[in-house]
């Protein structure tokens, strides 16, 4: 199967890609076979850092994308992915279908998510479905390669906070060993927390809530420190673990 060229890569073939059976694995000895990435994405700043992140990498190169589920299921018909990198929430529904089509079509290229919804359910539900990797909109997406690189050597890049949150599904006992917050949350900062899970910028939400952005920053810092995280999916995902709110 021949490459889909790369200035094709930011919209779906306009003809299914024949799938190559013998390359539908990567030899981990060879580095520089070249890895294929789709990626199925709405937000076009996500798709622009990925795309910075990824174009450079010496050996991995953007197949196809799409930015729905509409065309989505025609990318994943195309075929011609090593990787599909897919957010789960998609203007027209969720990715969820979309990985779980792949991975019946497709069973040997791999499917990271990459998303910040980070709420238990949709966790499990996206592993269920055929994922293998799982990372958080607000990481640095330069980790990006690595995870590709990693996922196509039989690893599973997962976010350290969701592989805990996955552990305590399977041991729902030591739930019992996670210590109670310190100091809790005020109204102010639930409110504010559940406006950042909404997507929301910290602008947009001085504007919501008549306050100045350096009121919701220190109020955003405020947050991090009492849950104990370093990023908005991160305050999100433990806020929703702990019972403190419903991820949205």
């Amino acid at each position: 199967m021949q490459p889909i060229s790369p200035d094709r890569a930011g919209r779906v073939p306009d003809e299914p890609a024949k799938e190559d059976q013998s390359r539908g694995t990567v030899d981990s000895t060879d580095e520089l076979e070249m890895i294929r990435v789709a990626i199925i994405e709405d937000d076009p700043a996500t798709i622009d850092l990925l795309r910075s992140a990824i174009e450079p990498a010496e050996n991995i190169e953007i197949a196809a994308v799409a930015r729905n589920v509409m065309t989505g299921v025609k990318l994943i018909a195309a075929g011609g992915y090593d990787v599909l990198l897919c957010d789960l929430g998609l203007p027209d529904g969720s990715g969820i279908a979309l990985i779980r089509e792949s991975a019946i079509r497709y069973p040997a290229a791999d499917v990271i998510v990459i998303t910040i919804f980070a709420d238990q359910a949709k966790v499990l539900d996206s592993i269920k479905a055929g994922a293998r990797g799982y990372l958080l909109k607000d990481e640095q997406f330069a980790d990006c390669v690595e995870g590709i690189r990693e996922i196509r050597r039989g690893g599973s890049p997962i976010s350290p906070i969701i592989a805990r949150q996955l552990l305590l599904q399977i041991h729902p006992a030591s739930r019992a060993i996670i210590a109670p917050l310190k100091e809790g949350l005020s109204p102010r900062e639930l409110e504010i927390l559940n406006l950042l899970a909404r997507g929301f910028s910290n602008i947009e939400i001085g504007e919501l809530i008549s306050i100045s952005k350096l009121t919701v920053g220190t109020h955003v810092k405020n947050i991090y420190r009492k849950l104990e995280v370093n990023s908005r999916s991160e305050a999100v995902f433990e806020a929703s673990s702990r019972g403190i709110m419903n991820a949205h």
